[in-house]
């Protein structure tokens, strides 16, 4: 595939080149249908993964969130802890919604025993969240699947790439709840799936009716030693995988985890964000 540069991206002095470098792109690789805006272009919601901004605390993810121009965020364990009371987690979930954010989701929740999977949901379900983004051991996904019908909050099993001895794919995960409730579903994490040396929209597209959340990025190769970049600069298919997304009519977050640079993060999401919205804007 030849794919477009980045200089193409910061040369361009109006929206004509811009698309023009875009479709040169799209050209180099099979790529799905041509979907149009009626068919749900634009219709990806976008969002944040906390986690990005770990060594902030939670007014700065706030702030940096909305600069960014994003509207739905998943908050990670560093800006609201789990063991939170649930007065606590009412009033940050309310500060978060004041700014103007949908806090849809928290992650990666780990569960290790029987006390961390109630708590878990203890947690979300004060908070108002729609999902949780978790890796719960083995034995205790019957457990998750009864507090999903009992909350009606959903599990995304996360996959965490080569060397992770639980969910290293997301086939992985599909193999251990595809008999449990639909509400057990994926967090489709792109960049560890391609490091596992798998295409994510492939994987996307095979697991479509249980990919209940995605954390967005691309990664510097696809095997184990693939670390995080900016978007557009690794080797993931990116207009693929956004097509793809729209393909599927997806309606769950696509949410931006930037693990690079983690004491200056924002440049590199900024520059994420862009790409992935220039994208969007001709596929």
């Amino acid at each position: 595939m030849v794919k477009s540069t980045r200089r193409v991206f910061f040369r361009t002095a109006g929206t004509g080149i811009l698309t023009g470098a875009l479709l040169t792109n799209l050209s180099g690789c099979a790529k799905p249908e041509k979907l149009t805006k009626k068919d749900g272009a634009g219709r990806i919601h976008l969002g944040m993964a906390s986690y990005t901004f770990r060594k902030f605390g939670l007014e700065e993810t706030i702030a940096m969130t909305k600069r960014l121009g994003l509207q739905r965020i998943a908050l990670k364990n560093f800006h609201l802890p789990l063991n939170s009371s649930d007065e606590e987690i009412k009033r940050v979930a309310k500060k978060v919604r004041d700014a103007g954010l949908d806090l849809y989701g928290c992650g990666v929740v780990y569960m290790k025993d029987e006390a961390e999977v109630h708590n878990a949901f203890r947690y979300a379900g004060a908070a108002g969240m729609k999902v949780i983004t978790g890796v719960p051991e083995y034995n205790l996904l019957k457990l998750v699947e009864q507090k999903v019908k009992e909350t009606g909050i959903e599990l995304a099993i996360h996959n965490h790439g080569p060397g992770d001895k639980r969910y290293p794919t997301p086939q992985s995960a599909y193999e251990k709840i595809k008999d449990l409730d639909a509400g057990m579903g994926l967090c489709v994490d792109v960049g560890h799936t391609q490091r596992s040396g798998l295409d994510p929209a492939d994987v996307i597209s095979m697991y479509a009716d249980r990919v209940l959340d995605i954390h967005l990025k691309d990664v510097s190769a696809a095997t184990k030693e693939g670390g995080t970049v900016e978007i557009g600069r690794g080797v993931i298919d990116i207009p693929k995988l956004l097509q793809t997304l729209l393909k599927i009519k997806y309606a769950g977050s696509a949410s931006f985890e930037f693990e690079k640079d983690a004491d200056d993060p924002l440049p590199g999401v900024a520059e994420s964000v862009g790409y992935v919205r220039g994208v969007l804007t001709i596929i």
